[in-house]
């Protein structure tokens, strides 16, 4: 038996999201890499990405709610994709970041509010890269993997519409 266009999408997001979002557990797990801020605003998509692809296995009576969950699923990697690419620019200073993890320690404190700001400061920060592969971060694979998969997916979608008016 065939599964239904929608349900071979929203697989395939899911998986996609999974392997990456695995690769992601990995270098935190495995190798000891701990995320910074924007690291872990990547994942949330993934997860969305994971349980709307995965909604679309139950749905294979329903193929267009199956494609509203498929849909999902793409926009999602988009939107880990547009996090990535946000990501990657800080760690390259291109832009600045959230001062959260990646700011600088404001100027004009006291001994007593620099003490306070330090023991308050996040010890992992967004802009600094503690990964790479050929000069690219994981944030930047994480933008060029999830953004490749959706436009890929996306095209998918264009072509099974065009085929189902002809």
């Amino acid at each position: 038996m065939s599964l239904p266009y929608a349900t071979r999408l929203g697989l395939a997001a899911a998986i996609g999201s999974a392997l990456l979002l695995g690769g992601a557990y990995y270098f935190q797990y495995g190798v000891g890499l701990a995320p910074c801020d924007m690291c872990l605003w990547q994942r949330y998509p993934h997860m969305l990405a994971i349980l709307f692809g995965l909604l679309t296995a139950p749905l294979l009576v329903e193929p267009r709610v199956a494609l509203v969950f498929a849909l999902g699923a793409i926009v999602a990697l988009f939107a880990t994709s547009g996090i990535g690419i946000f990501h990657a620019g800080v760690e390259q200073h291109w832009w600045q970041g959230p001062q959260a993890c990646s700011g600088r320690v404001p100027a004009g404190l006291s001994t007593e509010e620099l003490k306070k700001w330090l023991m308050s400061a996040r010890m992992v920060r967004c802009d600094e890269i503690p990964w790479q592969l050929w000069n690219i971060s994981m944030a930047g694979w994480n933008a060029i993997l999830s953004g490749t998969l959706a436009i890929v997916l996306s095209i998918s979608v264009l072509n099974h519409i065009r085929g189902e008016k002809a």
